[in-house]
């Protein structure tokens, strides 16, 4: 240990910047790996360490030189495979945060807030302290602003059974210090970190999560995640996370579904949303009807420049439907009015506020027909460089847009999530090992 840290709080870790001796940043820690064994301390064995291309590999605390001032150091040996849990291993951050304990002095039952990490030798690191709050916790994010109860640091011991007490509490206690620990990342590397937890863990995560915040994670989960998840939520619940989420992927879940319980799901939404969710059910997945979303961004012919910005401004528009508005006559709900063209973010920046939208249509390129199929989709959108493209139907209506990123998500294997990359070698062409 080259720094003069001997204890770090697990919790203080996550999203911790990770560097090489160069002082080239490796990636940021996201969970610490521990031994929870019958008999003896906790040993730590590593971090799962997050690398560009939201990777989580594993790196040995016999890499790691120093954890100080906000940041680990490592050798630079870093094996790039990714990580894997195996059977004796715990993720602290993932597996014990949150966790209600019986307190041995017989004083009633705490939550474990965050764990205490000391370094006994050079590069040997040992979980001995918790800290906790007396009392149990409360449920939902809010409720981590309502809590209650004295805090302590405590030894490990201080819990009924010790280490074998940590191994056995109650998995079906919520996830709230596990979000707060992760509550900085963007729904795409929540969704990563949500997917390797336990089916249990999962459950919890998604009780603890808003509607809106669980329908941006679910909208980047893998097919399967997200049935298991919403499958396992209330009716009510389940439906009005569906309404948060965009109605294409709201659509995409829902057909993954047993009918009736789509039907049902359905039912139970407002309206308003429910309806363009049953218009794209109605197409095949694989055409440009079944791709698109039907909420682009829509106004009428006589709306300004100035007007066009402030929409596409909004911070909730994903990037690939703010680079274009469509224009059309009213009503301008998809279904919409007659379509009348294209007008493109690059043209709208270099335009007076106050032009209408009318004089800055772009007709050159042809909308899409609904039944479109994903080739045609995607060849349109390679030979003009667009990453949006407008669906008309035959009489000109809009009824949505079809972006890139539905159209890679389609193109992509169902499990490019897991797909393993190349290994890369460090600096020395040796890769670090499991230690």
């Amino acid at each position: 240990m080259t720094g003069p840290t001997t204890r770090v709080f697990a919790a203080r870790l996550a999203g911790t910047s990770v560097f090489d001796p160069q002082g080239d940043q490796v990636g940021r820690v996201r969970d610490v790996v521990g031994l929870l064994r019958p008999r003896g301390p906790v040993r730590v064995i590593g971090l799962v360490v997050e690398v560009p291309g939201r990777r989580r590999v594993f790196v040995p605390m016999t890499r790691v030189t120093s954890i100080d001032a906000g940041q680990v150091i490592t050798t630079g040996l870093v094996n790039m495979r990714r990580f894997e849990q195996r059977g004796a291993e715990t993720l602290l951050l993932a597996e014990l945060l949150d966790r209600t304990v019986e307190l041995a002095d017989g004083s009633g039952q705490a939550t474990i807030e965050d764990i205490g990490l000391d370094a006994v030798r050079v590069r040997d690191w040992h979980l001995t302290r918790l800290f906790v709050r007396r009392g149990t916790a409360p449920r939902g994010l809010s409720g981590r602003l309502r809590r209650r109860g004295e805090t302590m640091t405590i030894p490990v011991d201080a819990v009924v059974g010790g280490v074998v007490g940590l191994a056995t509490v109650d998995l079906d206690q919520g996830a709230t210090n596990l979000l707060a620990a992760f509550e900085e990342l963007k729904a795409t590397d929540l969704a990563e970190v949500i997917h390797e937890l336990t089916p249990k863990r999962r459950g919890e995560v998604a009780a603890a999560l808003d509607d809106e915040r669980l329908a941006d994670v679910l909208e980047e989960l893998p097919e399967d995640d997200q049935v298991e998840i919403l499958s396992g939520l209330a009716g009510d619940r389940a439906a009005h996370v569906l309404e948060e989420m965009q109605p294409d992927d709201a659509a995409d879940l829902l057909s993954e579904l047993p009918s009736e319980q789509a039907e049902r799901l359905m039912a139970l939404m407002d309206p308003d949303e429910a309806d363009p969710v049953r218009r794209l059910l109605a197409y095949d997945d694989y055409t440009a009807g079944g791709l698109m979303t039907t909420d682009p961004v829509v106004l009428a012919p006589d709306d300004t420049v100035a007007e066009a910005l402030a929409h596409v401004r909004r911070t909730e528009l994903n990037v690939p439907l703010a680079t274009a508005v469509y224009v059309c006559r009213p009503p301008l709900e998809t279904p919409t009015g007659r379509f009348l063209g294209t007008a493109h973010l690059q043209r709208l920046l270099r335009e007076p506020p106050h032009t209408p939208l009318g004089q800055l249509l772009d007709n050159d390129i042809d909308p899409l027909a609904p039944e479109e199929t994903l080739q045609a989709v995607t060849r349109q959108l390679a030979a003009y460089n667009l990453v949006s493209l407008p669906v008309v139907d035959e009489d000109g209506h809009l009824l949505g847009a079809v972006t890139a990123d539905d159209v890679l998500d389609h193109l992509l294997p169902q499990d490019w999530r897991d797909a393993e990359e190349e290994v890369f070698e460090g600096p020395t062409g040796q890769e670090a090992t499991r230690g």
